[in-house]
């Protein structure tokens, strides 16, 4: 959406955006479950060039953060250039005519001088592999699959899961259950939030002094950035930042054994590192049991657990994530000469700035490998990148260039250097997270400052990429058989 607006700001209307769902919003369209939220302040979650003054919380939750999606899509009329329904199954790139195929699930093709691919993430749930769950005779739910109709008023609920959704869900829906059985099998870092209301006072005053927001805004950044080094460091301050944790711990938590069940045993920032003020206080209420021992199986009544011990449930929810495609492309992708995409990222996906792959000419990622951000607003990271991919189009029309195709040493030298900074970083420091490959590679964070990458990413240089030229036949001109609706840009 951000490319869209800025597209238009440009003045180019030649573009379309392919939506496999019927709505705009992506995970916050998805997640619904109970205390699904932001872990960034409000004013950092937005884009820069669309502010909003409105935001009633510190941290923006689902509906809110979705209704700020679908504004910025009524403000900018992008619902004309949506198209739902669109599953992308494949591109292919056509030498002769220098255009990308797209093929659309329900057999539709269309055709697009460039593509710029934008499907996040965080948008397949992973399911735990655990033996019977198939099985279990009671209710079943993830977390990015909530049915809001079930009532858990009086039930036994099992929670699997100690990541970002379950330190949400846990503390929400603790109140209504009858039992609730936390399955933990590492203990996550957790810290204060301080999460709370924006007075309506103070709303009136970022919409009526735009600057005071602006100025807000540029604060909060500076202070997430200043805890930048206990992650790509791992020094002394991650020492500190770890007597924090352990404080916040002891001030939580006055049960001895219980806090020893929920005290990390690895270095903070090594998994993500989640943020919350209710999720301590929820595990030391007397209907909440954290449980350690490990899962052997799921049987019809409930968990079996390795020490032998059942534990009958009503409700099983999984708050298990999402596949993190951190080696492989999100469907086939497949370059000039059959080149694929799932070879080349066989052993750990890499692009050039996270937004390049060498072989394949006129295709770019919004937030592709190594860009994710460790510490800070994913949308600061977005519009550094919207700004490169700006340039990049600009040059493909005002050039008259065919094809911009990344010099493959470009690349390799980028993330030789990405993977070099990494190996001193936090998030290498031997814990198993899903910030990494089967190899231990970690190909989803970017190993240094956000405003690091910023400066990197200013500026579009066409010097690293090998560029052809249009040949005198209009490269626009389409075979019968395919929808004659593309334009030159395509936002998936």
């Amino acid at each position: 959406m951000g490319l869209a607006i800025k597209l238009q700001q440009a003045g180019h209307s030649d573009f379309h955006i392919f939506e496999k769902a019927t709505d705009v919003g992506g995970v916050w369209r998805d997640n619904v479950y109970p205390g699904a939220a932001c872990d960034v302040p409000s004013h950092l979650y937005s884009f820069s060039f669309e502010p909003n003054p409105h935001w009633s919380r510190s941290f923006g939750g689902q509906a809110e953060i979705h209704d700020y999606l679908q504004h910025c899509a009524d403000k900018h009329r992008l619902w004309e250039k949506i198209r739902f329904n669109a599953e992308i199954e494949a591109l292919v790139f056509d030498e002769n005519a220098s255009l990308w195929t797209l093929h659309i699930a329900g057999g539709d093709r269309v055709r697009a001088r460039a593509v710029v691919l934008a499907v996040g993430a965080l948008n397949i749930p992973a399911y735990p592999g655990i033996a019977g769950l198939d099985k279990f005779e009671g209710k079943v739910m993830h977390t990015a699959e909530w049915d809001a109709d079930y009532d858990l008023n009086g039930k036994r609920v099992g929670v699997i899961g100690t990541g970002a959704s379950a330190i949400q869900v846990v503390p929400s829906i603790q109140p209504e259950v009858g039992e609730l059985k936390l399955f933990q099998r590492t203990a996550p870092w957790v810290m204060p939030k301080h999460d709370g209301w924006i007075s309506p006072r103070w709303r009136k005053r970022y919409e009526r002094f735009p600057l005071l927001q602006k100025l807000h805004r540029t604060i909060q950044y500076w202070m997430f950035e200043s805890v930048a080094p206990v992650m790509i460091k791992n020094n002394w301050m991650t020492r500190i930042a770890e007597r924090l944790g352990h404080r916040y711990i002891r001030r939580m938590i006055k049960d001895p054994l219980l806090r020893e069940k929920i005290t990390p045993s690895y270095a903070l920032g090594c998994k993500r590192v989640l943020l919350s003020d209710d999720y301590y206080p929820a595990l030391t209420k007397a209907n909440v049991d954290v449980v350690t021992e490990g899962i052997a199986c799921i049987d019809e009544q409930g968990v079996v657990g390795r020490d032998g011990s059942r534990t009958e449930l009503d409700v099983l929810i999984l708050a298990t994530g999402f596949k993190v495609p951190v080696a492989g492309a999100p469907f086939r992708i497949e370059g000039p000469g059959g080149r694929v995409l799932d070879d080349d990222w066989r052993g750990g996906s890499e692009a050039y700035l996270g937004m390049s792959v060498s072989g394949y000419p006129n295709l770019l990622y919004i937030m592709g490998p190594n860009t994710g951000p460790g510490n800070i607003s994913v949308i600061f990271y977005i519009e550094s990148q919207l700004r490169y991919i700006l340039g990049y189009l600009a040059h493909l029309r005002k050039r008259n260039i065919a094809t911009l195709d990344l010099k493959e040493q470009a690349q390799r030298e980028f993330n030789k250097t990405i993977q070099e900074k990494m190996q001193r970083t936090t998030w290498t420091s031997g814990c198993d997270s899903w910030y990494l490959t089967e190899d231990g590679k970690n190909t989803t964070l970017w190993p240094g400052y956000s405003w690091q990458y910023r400066m990197q990413s200013r500026d579009f240089d066409v010097s690293v990429y090998n560029s052809r030229r249009l040949k005198p036949a209009s490269v626009m001109e389409l075979s019968e058989n395919i929808s004659s609706e593309s334009g030159q840009v395509l936002s998936s």
